[in-house]
């Protein structure tokens, strides 16, 4: 995509934002803390998520994509072969290598500044790996452009999710 979605501002869910995750995901939150971005619309696409869901299981996915839109083009990106392609760079760029180290870094430490999961890995393969990229575009989303590199690419090769209108409920698409 020319233009990823505007950088928001993490915000306490409301009772909408419950109901359209709820929609979207076919289930309830669990550990639920923040929406962590917003899609153009007006519905949450990335939550912030506990580090340990209320029984008390560490859930080291800080940054839950939501958006069915965007998780089905991630999808795609997924089944072409992009981690694969992704993970192969890894080992031969120094610099890419040191700013996905960066990131899972500073995936880390926002998890950590929440509850520290010790011993637990970050997320989506991070730092040597691409596992998931639904995990490193929440990640780019949440944290902005220039935090998670192979986030931000994988966002560059998504389409504008929101264009056709909102993927649950009513919003106000731009």
């Amino acid at each position: 995509m020319e233009t990823p979605p505007p950088q928001t501002e993490p915000t306490a869910p409301t009772d909408a934002d419950i109901a359209a995750f709820q929609e979207q995901l076919g289930r309830p939150p669990r550990g639920l803390r923040a929406i962590a971005h917003r899609c153009p619309c007006g519905n949450p696409d990335v939550v912030e998520t506990a580090p340990r869901l209320p029984d008390g299981t560490p859930f080291p996915t800080t940054y839950y994509l939501t958006c069915p839109r965007a998780a089905s083009a991630i999808g795609t990106l997924e089944a072409n072969g992009v981690m694969k392609e992704m993970t192969e760079r890894l080992a031969s760029d120094p610099e890419l290598a040191a700013a996905y180290r960066a990131a899972h870094e500073d995936y880390i430490a926002r998890r950590d500044s929440i509850e520290v999961l010790e011993g637990f890995p970050s997320a989506g393969g991070m730092p040597d790996r691409v596992k998931c990229l639904h995990v490193l575009v929440g990640h780019s989303l949440a944290a902005g452009p220039g935090v998670n590199p192979l986030g931000d690419e994988a966002i560059a090769m998504l389409p504008e999710w929101w264009r056709k209108g909102p993927c649950v409920g009513t919003g106000d698409c731009a």
